[in-house]
């Protein structure tokens, strides 16, 4: 499948950053053509660089990007300084995060980055995905030869899968995975890297709807069982339970209710300063 593209000068970015998109997609290249895109899920992780800097033994802190998509978090944390490694298996799109990040190491302080063509996965193989003709930010790996149902009518491409072990050994200091439903299988597939990592900073796109071959209540249980405070990726986030997290998806739209979530481990979960925590403390009052 190709994938045009166009270059967006930002201005604000690495002391001025050219930035490809995608020129035909609907959400995520209009965002970052208006300037910048997942704003709140964007501070947190900045945030968590910059409090966890040389964390991993005075080295760069390290970064996982899992569904990189065209490189925007990769990017953000290649300028932060960090060492990052992302993962994207569409090859079109890839080359174009690949791009975006290599200009990205050019800018004063920035760090280095790589980025893997392929899916973060339980185990080494190949899959079919299914590519969203106009969100090109919704590609999904399908069980077999069906694509999920509100993608009936999209394109299928064979992908490589691999461990996030087999390609990245820890400690890293943070880890952001949206993988459009395969979130589960990416743990699966690092836990290695999950257990020589106790500092760690989290973003996770939580979409019942995709997930695969785990309940929305197995994969909460799991990220707890790790140990990680957690609550909704907002400008004001606030620590979470299970109970709470599950109650505020009920009602949604099963298709569209996805939400991102952030966590911490053995870290400050408020890393925005006190005014963004006296916020949380107030939306955990008046949230169900």
């Amino acid at each position: 499948m190709d994938f045009p593209t166009r270059t967006v000068h930002l201005p604000h970015l690495g002391n001025g950053l050219d930035f490809e998109v995608l020129a035909d997609d609907a959400i995520i290249g209009p965002a970052i053509e208006k300037g910048s895109w997942a704003d709140d899920e964007t501070a947190l992780m900045v945030a968590h660089l910059g409090f966890q800097s040389g964390s991993t033994n005075g080295a760069r802190s390290r970064v996982i990007d899992l569904g990189a998509n065209v490189g925007w978090f990769a990017v953000q944390a290649v300028l932060a300084g960090a060492e990052v490694d992302a993962f994207e298996p569409v090859p079109g799109i890839a080359a174009v995060a690949r791009r975006n990040v290599e200009r990205a190491m050019e800018a004063p302080g920035a760090g280095v980055g790589r980025v893997h063509e392929v899916a973060a996965g339980a185990a080494r193989g190949q899959a079919t995905i299914a590519l969203d003709p106009s969100n090109h930010g919704d590609n999904r790996v399908v069980a077999g030869d069906t694509s999920p149902g509100d993608m009936a009518a999209s394109e299928q491409l064979t992908i490589e899968i691999a461990p996030v072990d087999e390609l990245v050994t820890g400690p890293v200091d943070f880890l952001k995975i949206d993988t459009q439903g395969s979130e589960w299988l990416a743990l699966q597939g690092a836990q290695q890297l999950l257990a020589s990592s106790p500092a760690l900073g989290l973003l996770l796109e939580f979409w019942p709807y995709a997930l695969r071959d785990c309940t929305d209540r197995q994969m909460l249980e799991f990220l707890f069982g790790l140990g990680f405070t957690i609550g909704k990726a907002t400008d004001a986030p606030y620590p979470m339970t299970i109970e709470r997290i599950l109650k505020q998806m009920q009602g949604r739209d099963p298709v569209k209710a996805g939400i991102d979530l952030y966590g911490s481990r053995e870290r400050p979960f408020h890393v925005l300063g006190l005014g963004p925590r006296f916020k949380g403390l107030v939306r955990s009052l008046k949230e169900p």
